[in-house]
């Protein structure tokens, strides 16, 4: 069973991955980049610090860094303890998929993935009933972790299993700030 959902993952891997093209690598490289998001991360803060005002926004902030943290680590050690060759270091195809950007580590599963769905999922669940198309936030990881199929560096299965890690500390994140928040600023 397990073989046949990793087979249908390179498959799937490889059909994604066959959709680019030279003429937009550039573009790719550029999504992939953390900082490339500044410009929405300003747009972010300059939402969020107008809602709650520049203590609470810290406040917030500051979960923001932990849920950074921890998706991070997370990510390193299934990395570790899978072990899953990416796919640009997979000698059973690595020689006729397009390898736009090369990693010497593991796949499984995206830190980019879960970094910024966790983040999205976060920002979302506090602030879905104060902003209408909130929602919207989510094309970021859609987006994000694309790159990374796209370049040749993770399998739609990384990028799935990254998206379920961002989500779950999120959720347990979210949490701990409500309690956080009734504790240190009751209404």
């Amino acid at each position: 069973m397990l073989e046949k959902i990793l087979s249908m993952d390179t498959k799937l891997f490889v059909f994604l991955n066959g959709l680019g093209s030279e003429k937009y690598d550039a573009l790719w490289l550029l999504i992939t980049k953390q900082t490339s998001w500044i410009p929405l991360f300003l747009f972010l803060l300059y939402l969020i610090s107008r809602k709650l005002g520049t203590k609470q926004t810290l406040y917030l902030m500051l979960f923001v860094g932990i849920l950074l943290v921890f998706t991070d680590q997370i990510a390193n050690g299934f990395k570790n303890g899978f072990q899953r060759l990416r796919p640009c270091n997979n000698p059973e195809i690595n020689t006729f998929i397009r390898i736009v950007q090369s990693r010497s580590s593991f796949g499984f599963f995206s830190g980019h993935a879960s970094s910024s769905m966790g983040v999205a999922t976060f920002l979302y669940l506090i602030f879905k009933k104060d902003f209408k198309y909130f929602w919207l936030l989510f094309l970021w990881p859609l987006i994000f972790a694309y790159s990374r199929i796209y370049l040749g560096l993770h399998y739609p299965l990384d990028i799935i299993g990254g998206y379920l890690c961002g989500a779950i500390v999120a959720f347990l994140m979210f949490k701990l700030y409500q309690i956080a928040q009734k504790r240190n600023f009751p209404v």
